[in-house]
């Protein structure tokens, strides 16, 4: 299969999966598929940083900034929290297969190579964090400069 089949088949699931989890959580309708438009960037951006050999972690980082900015901006735009759009933006970085696949190396009496499992969850899930964390100290940031 081609790459291009690839891409579209990481654009399609991302920004459906997003959307999903959105109606989950209940962002209002006419938000959703802004919210998923966020989740399929920041997905597009973690799987093509990884596509070029980044590493899951500073591709996670970056992937959880960008979806930081463009929550922020589309704040801006749509006159809402950007949470709105970052929460479910989020979702389809977060490590949730490397977690269950941790929990099923303990059950399988692995017990090494399971820690080690959960120490690189550990580490995405701070990865996400931290990038999600700089993108609102920017925009903070970027907000107070634009106010003086």
């Amino acid at each position: 299969m081609t790459i291009l089949y690839h891409l579209l088949v990481q654009i399609i699931l991302s920004f459906v999966g997003t959307i999903a989890f959105g109606l989950f959580i209940q962002v209002r309708k006419q938000e959703l598929i802004w919210a998923g438009l966020s989740g399929c960037i920041g997905w597009m951006t973690y799987w093509l940083l990884v596509q070029i050999s980044v590493g899951k972690i500073p591709a996670n980082f970056i992937a959880a900034l960008v979806v930081g900015i463009v929550g922020s901006i589309l704040a801006r735009i749509r006159r809402q929290p950007s949470t709105v759009f970052n929460i479910p933006g989020l979702v389809p970085l977060v490590p949730g297969a490397s977690a269950y696949q941790a929990l099923e190396l303990f059950f399988n009496k692995k017990e090494a190579t399971a820690l080690t499992q959960i120490f690189h969850v550990v580490l995405l899930t701070g990865a996400i964090a931290l990038g999600y964390v700089c993108a609102q100290v920017l925009s903070e940031l970027l907000a107070k400069y634009k106010n003086k």
